[in-house]
């Protein structure tokens, strides 16, 4: 996940190349009110799927309050 790749009012774009690649990988379709937890190497997030009619694409509205950062994750295992 890319997490600078967010619009002006913070939704994450699902649109970079690396996640459409995941989410095929792990056989992910979108839809509308979907929970997913976002990541990159160093942060894990939650976030609610929207569709952006505006951009005409998928985006995410992350919520801050479900994140974790890769020491936890790695302490977890």
């Amino acid at each position: 996940m890319d997490f600078h790749n967010a619009d002006i009012p913070g939704w994450l774009r699902l649109n970079c190349v690396g996640t459409n690649d995941h989410l095929r990988r792990q056989n992910i379709k979108l839809h509308e009110g979907q929970l997913l937890i976002l990541y990159s190497e160093e942060l894990q997030v939650g976030g609610v799927v929207q569709y952006s009619e505006e951009e005409k694409l998928w985006v995410a509205a992350i919520d801050w309050n479900i994140t974790r950062e890769s020491e936890e994750i790695a302490t977890q295992w």
